[in-house]
């Protein structure tokens, strides 16, 4: 690093000035930046605090910017023995902070600020949306005369300007109160007290107006809220950091949905922090939105100090933020974790997601002659997750009769994988140039090219892999398949074509097709080719070292919720949640920082167990003890305690007896599961072996291959078979 020519000089007589003879411990200072890693400023401001020791004269110590004294910006407490403030006029690029005194060593540091960003998360994505005006922010700031962005448009409807990064003029506060009929509203402008105003209790149990202040506005391109009772004091010091989810892929500002005001934490007392950078129904990048969580809890730092603790809540893409942000930046930005309805990540997750209408073409087309598909609880022999004979099926005119396949995943793979389909907002009709949208390739590959990488084909490299995959194949040993149908179904089942030579989809994600029948395409079968895809092992290298897989490096502590909801075939499956709990125990044999709640939802959701989960990481963050509450437990419908305890989840990663939980709630699984592919489901691409070596290992159970069977075999896998004992060959180091 290569200081400026005034730091060094400054440096050096700040030092030279130093006492000579002094004791250290007694007159040393120190400068922490506590809104941030020094080196991860943004804003041009940070959070700065000056500690001292016990003899040094608190009231001649003085803090220099860049050479500028800064001591106004800082407040004394002098029985701590420190100076703390914000200290603005940070420049973009290297700074230098000095503390100096009497008789006191001096102290440096070195301060690193990043303007409006990015830090790390490499270059900003264009075209970009924007949607400050449906947040109530006014129009994007323009910042390109040129065109190339959005337009901004005067009263007229003339174009102003371009906005390519969809800055707020200002952040806009206002003042709201919870009414009778739980909704926030605005409070009057005359000040006076509505008659439907409700009072709430916080956490140390003052009883007050029930008014929240909030703040919106952008934050590296996406937009944020902060919101918290009005009365600053009845602030708890604790922040809930509001994760949330969705299916998008990027491109987009967001929108700030109404879960931005967390009435569960906000009535206690909590800071409630949202952006919709971290909504995975924005996009699904967790290097960017890692980055935007640390750039909010930075702003909200410096606007009200720091917090007790911090704990993210959220489902879906929110749980899954929690584990990979966990993971990444620990108490960066979450100390501890309520995800709920969680999946351990989103790009592993894709590794049998996209197997899904791959099988179900299987089923419903080429084997459709089979009777045994026609029973749709047999469509687990397959797809591992649970079938159904009686839930309807939409694309069956509401027939009896689906899978979670179709129920809660049909329609994301073409929504991730082809470049040629994606349902867009009108407000792109607003980009320069005009149609720049068909430009886009529109996969999730290409929302993280900058992770994953171009390949020589222009498109974004794709990790996805089922090279040796034997589908099926415990389904076979079990005798749910025949060996003649597992040797039909692994010959052809095939493959996603590379999305440079996708087509436009047919009937219903493309509406116009619906006009004719043939167009009926559920599946994107017009996608499809024979053979297997060998995934990118730089984009698979890509995913592992940006931190986007989860590989279980966590120990923050974790209570990790979901309703059960097997029986309606939500795609939030409930084997989620201990895929993640081996993942921690094949990172480091601990997993005691996670605890694992079911709540029954059978016939349907009644009861959310997230308070008590907040009270109970509140004593764990509080005492810094686990507390006897913290322990795996499962619910009934209405809250009710079935069972708690070490061994109640028994049988899903141990083969001891099944535990109470367990009993209660049948754990199903994937189809790489089906394959042989372990429960943590982490292995885009496995290690291969001959047909004949897995025949030798007793792979096939009972079945003993003819000579004939093992050569038909070796056709369909001529590079071999999975061998899922020794990992994932995409993985960084493998061998």
């Amino acid at each position: 690093m290569k200081l400026p020519a005034i730091a060094t000089a400054l440096l050096l007589v700040v030092v030279s000035a130093a006492p000579a003879t002094a004791s250290p411990g007694n007159h040393r200072l120190d400068i922490d930046v506590l809104s941030s890693r020094a080196d991860q400023v943004t804003g041009g401001d940070a959070l700065i605090r000056v500690s001292m020791g016990a003899h040094t004269k608190m009231d001649k110590v003085k803090l220099t910017s860049n050479g500028v004294d800064v001591t106004a910006s800082l407040t004394a407490d002098p029985a701590a023995r420190t100076l703390t403030g914000v200290v603005g006029g940070l420049r973009e690029g290297w700074n230098i902070l000095i503390a100096f005194g009497p008789s006191a060593f001096p102290a440096v540091k070195f301060v690193r600020d990043h303007g409006a960003g990015p830090i790390f998360s490499g270059p900003r994505q264009y075209p970009f949306l924007c949607r400050t005006e449906s947040a109530d922010l006014g129009q994007p700031v323009v910042d390109n005369q040129e065109g190339q962005g959005y337009r901004v448009l005067d009263a007229t409807g003339a174009v102003t300007g371009w906005s390519r990064d969809c800055a707020a003029a200002a952040p806009v506060n206002d003042r709201l109160y919870r009414a009778s009929n739980g909704q926030f509203k605005a409070m009057p402008a005359d000040g006076t007290r509505p008659a439907d105003m409700t009072t709430t209790t916080t956490l140390d149990g003052r009883t007050l107006d029930y008014v929240i202040k909030r703040e919106r506005g952008v934050n590296n391109r996406f937009i944020y809220s902060i919101a918290m009772l009005d009365d600053e004091t009845a602030w708890n010091k604790r922040v809930i950091y509001r994760f949330d989810g969705g299916v998008a892929i990027g491109r987009d500002q967001g929108r700030l949905p109404g879960g931005a005001l967390y009435h569960e934490g906000l009535s206690l007392g909590y800071a409630i922090l949202y952006s919709t950078g971290n909504r995975t129904n924005t996009h699904y990048n967790l290097t960017l939105g890692g980055e935007t969580a640390l750039m909010l809890k930075e702003r909200f730092i410096e606007e009200h100090g720091v917090p007790m603790y911090t704990v993210g809540v959220g489902g879906s893409g929110g749980g899954l933020q929690q584990y990979v942000y966990g993971q990444n930046y620990g108490a960066r930005i979450i100390d501890a974790a309520i995800p709920q309805y969680s999946y351990s990540d989103m790009v592993t997750q894709g590794i049998h997601v996209a197997d899904c209408e791959l099988l179900e073409y299987y089923m419903d087309v080429t084997d459709r002659a089979n009777p045994k598909w026609q029973n749709w609880d047999n469509r687990t022999a397959l797809i591992g997750m649970n079938g159904s004979a009686t839930v309807p099926n939409p694309y069956l005119g509401n027939r009896p009769g689906s899978d979670e396949c179709v129920r809660g995943w049909r329609g994301l793979t073409p929504l991730t994988l082809n470049p040629l389909w994606t349902q867009l907002d009108p407000l792109w009709a607003r980009m320069d140039p005009p149609g720049v949208a068909a430009t886009v390739h529109w996969t999730h590959a290409e929302d993280l090219k900058t992770i994953y990488g171009v390949g020589p084909d222009g498109y974004a490299r794709n990790s996805w892999d089922n090279v040796g995959v034997q589908y099926g194949l415990k389904s076979l040993t079990s005798g749910l398949l025949t060996p003649a149908e597992f040797l039909d179904l692994n010959e052809k089942v095939g493959t996603w074509k590379p999305a440079s030579q996708m087509v436009q989809e047919g009937c219903p994600f493309t509406p116009a097709a619906c006009a004719d029948p043939a167009q009926f395409d559920p599946w994107s079968a017009r996608n499809m080719q024979p053979g297997r895809t060998t995934g990118d092992r730089i984009a698979i290298k890509g995913a592992y070292e940006s931190g986007h897989v989860f590989t279980g490096k966590i120990d923050i502590p974790i209570i990790d919720w979901r309703h059960y909801l097997e029986d309606q075939l939500d795609m939030h499956n409930s084997h989620q949640s201990f895929a993640s709990r081996q993942r921690m125990l094949n990172y480091d044999g601990n997993a005691s920082n996670q605890v694992i709640w079911f709540t029954d939802a059978r016939p349907a959701v009644a009861f959310d167990q997230t308070p008590q989960a907040l009270t109970v990481i509140d004593e764990w963050m509080r005492t810094g003890t686990k507390p006897a509450a913290a322990v795996d437990k499962c619910f009934t419908t209405t809250g009710a305690e079935i069972a708690s305890g070490p061994n109640v989840w028994d049988g899903i990663l141990n083969d001891r007896p099944a535990g109470t939980c367990t009993s209660t709630f049948p754990i199903y699984g994937t189809s790489r599961m089906v394959a042989g592919g372990p429960i943590e489901g982490s292995i885009y691409a496995c290690h291969l072996q001959s047909v004949s070596s897995a025949i030798a290992k007793g792979l096939y159970g009972s079945w003993t291959p003819t000579a004939e069977q093992q050569l038909k075999l070796e056709q369909i896998f001529p590079t071999g078979v999975c061998d899922y004992t020794k990992g994932d060959a995409g993985k960084p180091g493998a061998r």
